[in-house]
């Protein structure tokens, strides 16, 4: 089914945004969401197009430690986030790496920060000590909204993915929870 979700008109009503577990039924918007972060290039070093039947496989696969939240508006997914491994190794099992995605037409508008504030919640109430992330220092708006969120810049991986036959930078950043 195809996603209509596009943001409102100015003056336009909207039921508030809320925020929710992801369900199974999800998968095809999830998928969608993601396919555009994919695309866009802005988000992750992921080039490959996802199905929504591999997205299925995904959520099923997760353990508890490691949700899937969606988002949204009139009753139509509008972005999603999941709280991810770190490592497979013992020691990092209190840190979580995570994944947050908001539909084009939804960006800039808080989407992405209400995904991203209840995974803080989440971690916290998971028992994680801290959360990491890479992303793209060009992802100008995403790295803002982790600074305000109070994740810190840790350091860069230099050329850490070729995308499109270029060399790609990631920010690393982290909260302490």
């Amino acid at each position: 089914m195809p996603m209509d979700s596009s943001p409102p008109r100015a003056g336009e009503a909207v039921s508030a945004i809320t925020v929710r577990t992801a369900h199974a039924a999800d998968a095809e918007a999830i998928c969608a969401i993601y396919n555009q972060g994919i695309e866009d290039r802005i988000a992750t070093l992921e080039t490959e197009l996802r199905t929504p039947a591999e997205r299925r496989e995904w959520m099923a696969a997760r353990g508890p430690r490691h949700p899937v939240i969606v988002a949204e508006a009139d009753g139509r997914v509008i972005g999603w986030g999941s709280l991810n491994p770190f490592s497979a190794r013992p020691a990092y099992q209190y840190v979580a790496d995570f994944s947050v995605y908001v539909e084009r037409a939804w960006r800039g508008r808080r989407v992405g920060r209400q995904l991203l504030e209840r995974l803080i919640e989440m971690a916290r109430g998971l028992g994680y000590h801290k959360m990491v992330l890479a992303a793209f220092p060009f992802n100008e708006s995403g790295v803002a909204l982790y600074a305000r969120l109070g994740f810190t810049t840790v350091g860069v991986y230099h050329e850490q993915g070729l995308v499109d036959g270029r060399w790609v930078d990631t920010i690393i950043m982290e909260k302490l929870l």
